[in-house]
């Protein structure tokens, strides 16, 4: 227990390289347990907003559950953009959490850049070995193939002079049940000694732990958990494809009623950082493609839906469509791999008129992402001949006198998530569809 015990001693620190969702929440609940933690990010603006005790990202308040600023006072907390405040004999956790995707693939030349900030402990004589552990996702057999040789070049021996682990997350930001503390955690490491040592410092946070065999086997867990997610949800897309007369909706809430089987259904396909790129990270390392063709094929339609929704409504002849929701997920401020944005984009190459609204974004982030204009919500709707309500943030649940109000120039409504479902529109003389329903789509 000599790690715990030294971590609970305050002498010692953890090092959390990367402060966003993954960072941020491994600093915060490390800290709330009494743990010294400071985290490295390049951004100064979100390492003042984090040192001020406020969150940089407001929307993981919920999930959280608590406030950091106290934490922060009282100097468990901080964030630096000075690497070197982490490369001391007193820092014996680095926990990497940086992005290892860019552009809708995998990346990871990031992920190298802390790596070589890390070895610089070399330099130094730790209290206790180092240990490394990687929250960020990684292909199969990344560890073996790329960053133990790294190490090994740089005369650093995994599991002698610096133990190594993989410890994918499984964080749902969006529901405060599902926190660090309590979502069962994947890890593995190199050795069985360097195991017990990892399991000691998670278990400071993590009531539930699943030790793999190595760290070969953790390291494929995350993508590949994802890769089943990813492909039962474009299942639901090919089917609404290929029965579009039939209400697919409703065909898969019944399918779920199995006890073994879960629900997914139809809609914009996928986004964010874990989903989308679950597929490409396992192909990373199959060079035959007569291997895996269901993910494949999963890939192809999961980057087609969107442009055959887009296609649809023009054919339907709208001329000004208004979209709900930057976001690719509800209650959230994250349009990395959005599945609107090449549906927006589709529209705008074929002349459509498109404004968007999200509340979580402003203006200008509008434009810089999306090149459109943002319309008031929910005045402005009046103006749209097809509205398309793309993600269920809770500031677009307005109540149904203010539906009615301002749709009645709306001749088609597409709701992803059907959250207008319950106003029941349609007997109001509005054509109004959840993604997956009778005729949703136009071929």
């Amino acid at each position: 227990m000599k790690y715990k015990k030294f971590l609970y001693s305050k002498k010692a620190q953890i090092a959390v390289w990367g402060t966003g969702f993954i960072g941020l929440s491994t600093m915060a609940y490390f800290a709330k347990r009494k743990v010294k933690c400071i985290g490295y990010d390049i951004s100064e603006k979100k390492v003042n907003t984090i040192n001020k005790g406020k969150l940089p990202l407001p929307e993981l308040k919920n999930w959280f559950g608590f406030d950091i600023k106290n934490l922060v006072s009282r100097k468990y907390l901080k964030a630096t953009n000075n690497y070197k405040e982490l490369i001391n004999k007193n820092t014996i956790v680095h926990f990497v959490a940086i992005p290892t995707e860019k552009k809708g693939k995998p990346f990871f030349d990031i992920l190298f850049d802390v790596l070589r900030k890390i070895i610089e402990i070399k330099k130094i004589k730790c209290h206790l070995k180092p240990v490394v552990i990687i929250e960020s996702t990684l292909t199969p057999q990344f560890s073996e193939k790329k960053i133990i040789p790294f190490f090994n070049k740089h005369n650093i021996k995994v599991g002698q002079n610096l133990l190594y682990a993989v410890a994918p997350r499984r964080d749902w930001f969006v529901e405060g049940t599902k926190s660090l503390s309590d979502l069962d955690r994947v890890f593995g490491s190199t050795d069985t000694k360097s195991s017990k040592i990892v399991r000691e410092i998670l278990s400071i946070v993590c009531n539930k732990l699943h030790e793999a065999s190595s760290h070969k086997v953790s390291e494929m867990v995350k993508s590949v958990e994802n890769s089943y997610r990813h492909m039962e949800i474009t299942l639901a897309n090919q089917l609404s494809l290929a029965y579009p007369n039939e209400d697919m909706r409703e065909v898969l809430a019944l399918v779920g009623t199995k006890w073994n089987i879960g629900t997914y259904y139809p809609g914009f396909g996928t986004g964010g950082y874990c989903i989308p790129l679950s597929s490409q990270y396992v192909l990373n390392e199959i060079k035959d493609n007569s291997k895996l063709t269901l993910l494949r094929e999963t890939i192809k339609t999961d980057n087609e839906i969107n442009i055959i929704i887009a296609k649809s409504l023009i054919s339907r002849g709208f001329k000004k469509i208004g979209v709900l929701g930057l976001s690719y997920k509800g209650n959230l401020r994250v349009s990395i791999l959005s599945p609107i944005i090449p549906f927006v984009k589709e529209l705008v190459k074929n002349k459509i008129d498109v404004e968007i609204y999200d509340p979580f974004f402003s203006r200008n982030e509008i434009n810089d992402i999306l090149g459109i204009k943002m319309f008031k919500f929910p005045q402005d709707i009046k103006k749209f001949d097809c509205l398309v309500i793309s993600v269920d943030h809770d500031k677009f649940k307005i109540n149904k006198n203010q539906i009615k109000k301002y749709v009645k120039n709306c001749k088609f409504i597409l709701d992803n998530n059907g959250i207008w479902k319950n106003y029941k529109l349609n007997k109001f003389g509005l054509n109004y569809h959840v993604a997956g329903d009778k005729n949703w789509l136009k071929f």
